[in-house]
């Protein structure tokens, strides 16, 4: 069974944070983080629809300029997710550059920035044309945990404390549609672009009775409803999800918001950036040990996790990290 999420980290251990996040057979990507993205390719950066920053330190921030640089002088409409002060840091960003000749651009990149702040959302929309200048004041809605509202998947936030607000991120499916090839070769089926559209019509919970046409590998059309095509060639299996922690401070706070937005991950990342040796150094800088993160990981019941976000300090013994993450989640589960 394959899954429809492809986690990988962008770079490596001791380098800048940041998760890409293709989608298994589509034209879509999300990132979590925005550090250096110079080893993502430009196809895979123009994939990404949506990118969460947990907070503006550069080394989670600075891959802005290239996301930016690359949607230039494209239709695109780029949603971007930041904490407190988030619309400052952006349009301190853009006002670095001039925009003068930007209503020559054919295609305009519009930015959909949406601030988060316990309780609500805020939202502005800044459009290329308008060099990037928003006419309109925030729009506010209430914020528990849920960002974004798919038919597919949801990506839900919590609020952490690094020293400044940070934040901890989550993408769920709704459940996984798997195709059975057996099942398509009876039927003459070949796989293709109708079953993406196939599985976003069980996600969105079509009539079961309407129809769907597919082109047999003969050249046939053949018409099938949408819940007798998949009851023939769809298992239904719970969702993945992914979870992703970065820089956070090590308190009783932060251990229950952690828990609750990655319970049950499939693949949980979490930062571990010191041996527990230094954990007065960790909690002096807002940072988690490798200990702590692979006891968090074991209290979410994370199926597998992954540290990254090392200090410079280790450099040549990262297996020192990885050896103590793992023995706290082995005595903790």
């Amino acid at each position: 069974m394959r899954p429809r999420f492809h986690p990988r980290l962008i770079n490596g251990p001791f380098d800048d944070p940041g998760l890409f996040i293709p989608f298994l057979f589509e034209n879509q990507a999300i990132l979590f983080d925005l550090g250096d993205t110079q080893a993502l390719a430009t196809r895979d950066i123009l994939k990404v629809s949506h990118a969460f920053v947990t907070h503006t330190h550069m080394d989670h921030f600075i891959g802005f300029d290239r996301i930016l640089r690359l949607a230039l002088g494209r239709a695109k409409n780029l949603h971007l997710f930041g904490p407190r002060h988030f619309f400052k840091n952006v349009e301190g960003k853009l006002a670095a550059y001039a925009w003068n000749l930007v209503k020559n651009y054919q295609y305009r990149l519009t930015l959909h920035l949406t601030e988060i702040h316990k309780g609500y959302l805020l939202t502005r929309v800044y459009a290329c044309q308008d060099e990037f200048i928003p006419n309109d004041m925030a729009a506010k809605q209430p914020f528990k945990d849920v960002l974004v509202e798919t038919p597919a998947f949801t990506i839900s936030a919590a609020i952490l404390d690094h020293g400044i607000p940070c934040l901890g991120l989550a993408i769920k499916e709704h459940f996984h549609i798997n195709i059975n090839k057996d099942a398509l070769a009876s039927l003459e089926l070949q796989t293709g672009p109708w079953l993406n559209d196939f599985k976003q019509a069980l996600y969105a919970d079509r009539d079961p009775t309407s129809a769907i046409e597919i082109t047999t590998g003969s050249g046939r059309t053949k018409r099938f409803q949408l819940g007798e095509l998949a009851d023939q060639i769809a298992m239904i299996t719970a969702g993945q999800k992914i979870s992703y922690i970065a820089d956070v401070a090590y308190n009783a706070a932060n251990v229950e918001k952690i828990i609750a937005l990655a319970k049950d991950s499939d693949h949980l990342f979490i930062e571990a950036a010191f041996l527990h040796a230094q954990q007065d150094l960790a909690a002096q800088k807002h940072h988690l040990t490798a200990r702590q993160a692979g006891e968090l990981a074991a209290r979410c019941a994370a199926r597998q996790f992954t540290i990254f976000h090392f200090s410079p300090r280790y450099i040549g013994q990262e297996d020192l990290l990885y050896r103590e993450a793992n023995e706290a989640y082995a005595l903790n589960r």
